[in-house]
């Protein structure tokens, strides 16, 4: 019998394995923690665009004209600012991990939904700038 066949090689071999596994799932968890994180991020995002432009909707009366427009593009921007600190900060995370069971999502997929997401707050922007209240 060689030395590596021992039984308590065996079990040292074992339990290696079984800390091998562990630690790969800990880390897949983490992948998809941090997609949970972003997607919160990206809600918390639209949160404040939807905040802006309900203000706007709401207060678009206001004299002068320029105060609601004002406050409800800096809401957009505070939302804009999320969706890329969002987007920075999980394709980080998801550059300095490795999958093993999970299926990430993709940095440039994350890259994609923020700049989408930062599209359509600055055209709302530019939307709500272009309308006229004065009728």
């Amino acid at each position: 019998m060689m030395a590596t066949d021992s039984p308590g090689n065996e079990l040292a071999n074992e339990r290696t394995d079984l800390a091998e596994n562990r630690t790969e799932w800990a880390e897949d968890r983490t992948i998809m923690a941090n997609e949970r994180t972003f997607a919160g991020w990206m809600r918390t995002g639209l949160a404040a665009v939807g905040i802006g432009l309900g203000f706007n909707a709401l207060f678009g009366k206001l004299e002068p004209v320029w105060v609601p427009k004002a406050i409800a593009s800096l809401f957009m921007i505070i939302g804009i600012i999320i969706f890329w600190v969002a987007q920075r900060n999980g394709c980080a995370v998801q550059d300095r991990l490795n999958s093993h069971q999970a299926t990430p999502v993709k940095p440039t997929s994350m890259r994609v939904i923020s700049g989408l997401m930062t599209l359509g707050a600055v055209t709302l922007i530019v939307a709500i700038w272009m309308m006229d209240f004065s009728s």
